[in-house]
């Protein structure tokens, strides 16, 4: 497998190939078939954030797996929003397929994707909206899990308190947040429900702060949607004594401050798309998964729960599916 990884950085028009030569990039290659499939793949964020960006990376690296020599991969990793587009076109013009990994980088996509109109482009993490023939948007459906979430955080709590950090205020992130309060007073009607975005995933300083006013008002039982920023929220819990439902990945019986993790299949996302790609299956358009998909896809784990917890949990998923409860989009 070949990997290009470049970090974070001002991309200026023509001096991409000098800056990554200047800036420690590291390369990695093998020997590969010449017919290999290019996959470019922008993950705005750390691939090391415990939540969103790892599990997109975590995708890649299966993909990079499974498929082997058939597939020839460049990635540029934590970059500034301001130069998603100048990154993203970068990719689109060294690559077959490029990916998106999160709805902040479907603006910059969509503006590419015109302009590369035989290059074939996913965003994980895409919303309903302006489509192209040459991009997939496929939408992980966080509001639906958000609901369950906030279910499985008021069963947990032991204040009556619980709340939600979103970073930047776009409509899938706000609404995850409303889900997620509903969700809560689903189980508790009377549940005190403390709502705040930092405006930044990775500003660790405004999660912690945010998390602390929360604290400060009784919640002891805390949701996000962050990348970086998580870790803000993990001193704040730390240092007062309150417990995380972690995003993602199960990673249950690691750390006792997460008692639950609802499951987002951001992996499971990038490695559909290659998976598409190389089968030749690959198609356009708005695609949603969710719990519908699976557990890979979407789901909610409540590690140390007692059975009831656990059967209730259970039960509110199916009222999901079922339509018997109903959740907002994205």
């Amino acid at each position: 497998m070949l990997s290009t990884l470049l970090p974070r950085r001002a991309f200026s028009a023509g001096a991409l190939v000098l800056a990554a030569t200047l800036s420690g990039v590291v390369f990695t290659s093998t020997a590969r078939a010449a017919d290999a499939t290019r996959i470019g793949i922008l993950i705005p964020g750390s691939k090391s954030d415990k939540g969103w960006m790892e599990s997109g990376y975590d995708g890649l690296t299966a993909a990079q797996k499974k498929h082997g020599d058939k597939v020839k991969v460049q990635m540029i990793e934590n970059i500034n929003y301001a130069d998603m587009e100048q990154a993203l076109t970068n990719l689109a013009t060294k690559n077959q397929l490029v990916i998106g990994v999160g709805g902040q980088t479907q603006a910059a996509l969509m503006k590419v994707a015109k302009r590369f109109p035989k290059t074939k482009f996913s965003i994980v993490g895409g919303s309903k909206g302006d489509t192209l023939p040459n991009v997939a948007g496929y939408d992980v459906k966080q509001a639906e899990i958000a609901f369950v979430a906030g279910a499985t955080a008021a069963m947990l709590s032991k204040t009556g308190a619980v709340s939600y950090v979103g970073g930047m205020e776009i409509p899938s992130i706000v609404n995850a947040g409303k889900e997620f309060g509903k969700g809560a007073a689903y189980i508790n009607p009377k549940i005190k429900y403390v709502e705040n975005y930092t405006g930044d995933f990775d500003d660790v300083a405004k999660s912690k702060e945010a998390t602390l006013a929360a604290i400060a008002q009784g919640a002891d039982v805390h949701y996000h949607i962050l990348n970086l920023g998580l870790r803000g929220m993990e001193q704040a819990a730390k240092e007062k004594g309150t417990h995380i439902i972690g995003s993602y990945t199960d990673r249950c019986g690691t750390d006792p401050l997460y008692p639950a993790y609802s499951i987002t299949g951001v992996g499971f996302q990038v490695e559909y798309a290659i998976n598409e790609m190389l089968g030749g299956t690959w198609k356009a358009g708005y695609k949603p998964f969710g719990l519908a998909m699976g557990p890979k896809a979407s789901d909610m784990v409540a590690c140390n729960a007692t059975p009831q917890i656990k059967a209730k949990i259970e039960e509110i998923k199916k009222d999901i599916l079922s339509g018997k409860i109903k959740v907002l989009e994205g």
